[in-house]
């Protein structure tokens, strides 16, 4: 077992997800302050010892930017208050769309952001549905990758749908779509979309059986709404049933809450590693809960036992 004393702060983005994971856990939020200035420049401070401890800082670090900036300076302050071990917990990793050169003279901006982290003195980062795997290695600190598929499987077993399809949005979703149609035991579409544009998609067909079924179309985020909204329409077209989505990540900028509530979409269910906006329709919505997840982690991390057998997939 863990022989230091076990802390949590949570950045201000992310607070009800955090106070949501300290319960489960059984512990409580520490207490910790932003300091403003006018000009917009703040600085994060704790407002309670933490030399010696083991120090869980919950940050989602989805736009603008000041969600990273407050999780780097909540884990510089950390160190120079003499935690023994600060642990990022970033329940949606931000700029992990920038996981490799794609075109010319581009930034890496997911490599950036962990070299950023890594030199404010992270030594650990829990993470939950990467855009891509591969980002794990952007690291040189151990990278603990958690899955949504605890709680978005037990949920769709739940509604007992007949005829499922579990769909990819695109190619680069069919591991992920390939792994819960193994485990749903039904079959997979995939859709091919070409990208006129960034967050603009021109066109799109379906590879595999739409008609008389009942389609989940998986991702790991939603930003703009373009893909998820135009496949599920799309697929209504061709003689789909229904058509739910199940994402991660809400990050749903610009007109993503107006599209999806004119789309033909039946449901979409996403996660609370984002919150979602007040004052928007979000009648189609259902938020399941990680806060289990994340405690259970944390508690197996604490106590360095394994956590691969948590996970269904």
């Amino acid at each position: 077992m863990g022989s230091h004393q076990i802390k949590f702060f949570a950045c201000r983005n992310s607070r009800r997800l955090t106070e949501n994971i300290v319960e489960k856990y059984g512990s409580k939020l520490g207490n910790s302050g932003v300091l403003e200035f006018s000009d917009g420049e703040f600085q994060p401070y704790y407002d309670e010892s933490i030399r010696g401890c083991t120090v869980f800082i919950v940050c989602s670090t989805y736009p603008p930017m000041d969600n990273l900036m407050e999780l780097l300076l909540m884990v510089d302050a950390a160190k120079r208050a003499s935690a023994h071990r600060v642990i990022a917990v970033i329940p949606y990793f931000g700029w992990a769309r920038q996981d490799r050169k794609d075109r010319p003279r581009v930034s890496i901006g997911a490599k950036l952001v962990a070299n950023l982290l890594r030199a404010a003195g992270v030594d650990r980062v829990m993470t939950m549905d990467l855009h891509a795997d591969q980002i794990q290695g952007f690291f040189d600190v151990p990278v603990d990758h958690l899955y949504a598929s605890g709680v978005f499987v037990p949920y769709l077993k739940s509604l007992e749908i007949e005829n499922l399809s579990v769909a990819a949005p695109d190619m680069g979703g069919a591991k992920r779509a390939n792994a819960y149609a193994s485990y749903l035991h039904c079959p997979m579409i995939i859709c091919h979309k070409q990208r006129s544009k960034a967050n603009v998609v021109g066109s799109m067909t379906a590879i595999g059986d739409v008609e008389g079924r009942n389609i989940v179309v998986l991702d790991d985020m939603i930003d703009t709404a373009g893909t998820i909204t135009k496949a599920a329409d799309m697929m209504m077209e061709r003689g789909a049933s229904s058509v739910r989505a199940v994402i991660t990540h809400p990050v749903l900028s610009g007109p993503a809450y107006e599209r999806i509530a004119s789309s033909s979409l039946r449901e979409i269910i996403v996660t609370d590693t984002i919150p979602l906006k007040d004052g928007v329709d979000t009648s189609k919505f259902t938020v399941l809960s990680v806060a289990d997840i994340f405690a259970d982690t944390i508690s197996r991390v604490y106590d360095y036992k394994e956590i691969s057998s948590m996970f269904i997939f």
